[in-house]
């Protein structure tokens, strides 16, 4: 019979994710559909002026990440939203949390695999998504199924070639704008010359009830920046999360501005804005509309063919998967929390001999996989139609961070002492933050987005009814 001290070591998680698998986690959550495929509707919505509309949201989403990083490095816990509203806020508030996250990713995860489906058409347009989605959907459940390791390992190379790519990308990009061998149609003017930089203004109708802009686009952009957050999943597995923690977030605001402000002046340099289409990748677009052009470098003329758009496509595909891997990792991490704190069924909470709870990333797959069906039965509109959801769900999550981030500050040691790692500008940022998210969810309403907001009541009043229904049995079974 095993000591009760082994045991307990059985049943938790492993710390094996050590500081360069966080920080190319943290690097590669700001990199995925939502810069390589999501930008396309943003940019078609508020033309150029999507760049502003990114670094405005990653301001917010850097003051949310040091929110909750504060947090995390106080008590680096599995499932760390749903322990934290648990804590300060509620029992409400930690079921709500964790369940709502838990669903969130659901949703990203779905809209992960029908971006991998659009990918994989680029070059065999005959393959229909829901394939394309079941055959990856597999193979990213098989690898996390083994070790925590395992999957830091597959991330932090994944998030490698991402990083490695866009940056390629921007100097290629900055290379042939100046050296004028990007075609006759780039220009760093065209940044403000079709239209100006608000071609469409800051939100205005087109009398039909249908709104573009600026302002219109921010919802689209929101969903680009779902999963930094996932650096609070990680606490609980990181070896050093104290250190980890606080360097891989500092690092947010630094990877907005290279990764998305960057990547997008040289996106519109390099071709009218109003090219871009909302149907395909505009990275792979712009690259794609370069073929036969030619151009001289080290003294030799180079002819561009499609080889960059082919290997553009691979690189975003590869974005998708890592995105995906991560949703598998932080879906059955949370399900474990929540398991841990009663709120799910006690058996998610079993680890295998590698210390990975694989009846919580099963049960998470078996919801994803509905995605399947949904490519099947509406393919063309399958990827608006998550964003959408994934917004609603997004905007929930940051907020009840936010908020509890408040009480978490006002409740820690009376207020008086010092946490290891400040948030940035509290309280103010909190505010700032409450207020942005609330206005986001009223642009939604007026910007063909509304059912998703509509329906926040509705998925509140049943999580409210399911807790309650939880909660009397924690009683019944107590007594």
């Amino acid at each position: 019979m095993k000591h009760n001290n082994e045991q307990s070591a059985d049943r938790k998680l492993e710390r094996g994710l050590q500081n360069r698998h966080i920080q190319l986690i943290a690097l590669g959550g700001a990199i995925g559909t939502g810069l390589f495929l999501g930008i396309g509707p943003a940019a078609v919505q508020a033309g150029p002026s999507v760049i502003l509309g990114y670094a405005l949201a990653g301001v917010i989403a850097f003051f949310i990440m040091r929110q909750l990083g504060e947090m995390v490095v106080e008590e680096p816990v599995s499932g760390s939203f749903s322990h934290f509203a648990y804590k300060y806020w509620g029992t409400f508030a930690g079921f709500a949390s964790g369940w709502n996250y838990w669903v969130l990713y659901i949703l990203v995860s779905m809209s992960e695999l029908t971006a991998i489906g659009i990918y994989v058409q680029f070059w065999w347009p005959e393959i229909p998504l829901w394939a394309s989605s079941l055959f990856f959907f597999i193979t990213i459940n098989a690898l996390n199924l083994s070790s925590v390791k395992v999957y830091g390992e597959a991330e932090f190379w994944f998030s490698i070639v991402k990083v490695v790519a866009i940056i390629a990308m921007i100097i290629f990009g900055v290379y042939l704008l100046f050296s004028g061998n990007g075609g006759p149609q780039a220009s760093i003017n065209n940044l403000w010359n079709d239209g100006g930089f608000f071609p469409k203004g800051l939100l205005q109708s087109d009398g039909q009830g249908n709104y573009q802009g600026l302002l219109a686009a921010l919802a689209l952009i929101m969903f680009s920046f779902g999963g930094l957050e996932l650096i609070g999943i990680t606490a609980a597995e990181a070896d050093q999360p104290e250190k980890t923690i606080p360097r891989a977030t500092n690092q947010v605001i630094y990877r907005i501005l290279i990764f998305y402000v960057g990547a997008l002046i040289i996106l519109f340099a390099l071709s009218p804005w109003k090219n871009i289409t909302t149907d395909s990748s505009p990275f792979v677009m712009v690259f794609e509309s370069l073929k036969g052009f030619q151009f001289t470098m080290f003294g030799k003329t180079i002819y561009f063919t499609s080889l960059i758009a082919n290997a553009l496509n691979l690189i975003v595909l590869t974005a998708a998967l890592s995105v995906y891997n991560s949703c598998v990792y932080s879906n059955s991490r949370m399900l474990y929390g929540l398991a841990e704190q009663g709120n799910a069924p006690a058996i998610l909470s079993r680890l295998n001999k590698n210390h990975v709870p694989v009846l919580a990333i099963v049960i998470s797959g078996l919801f994803v996989a509905i995605c399947i069906i949904i490519n099947k039965l509406m393919p063309e509109k399958a990827l608006h139609a998550l964003m959408s959801l994934v917004v609603s769900a997004l905007i929930i999550n940051w907020l009840m961070i936010s908020v509890v981030h408040l009480k978490f500050r006002q409740r820690y040691k009376g207020g008086m002492a010092a946490t290891k790692f400040p948030s940035f500008l509290y309280p103010i940022s909190n505010y700032i933050c409450l207020i942005f998210l609330t206005g986001i969810l009223g642009l939604m309403l007026l910007t063909g987005m509304a059912l998703p907001v509509m329906l926040i009541p509705v998925w509140l009043v049943f999580l409210y009814i399911c807790y309650k229904v939880v909660k009397s049995r924690k009683n019944s079974a107590a007594l």
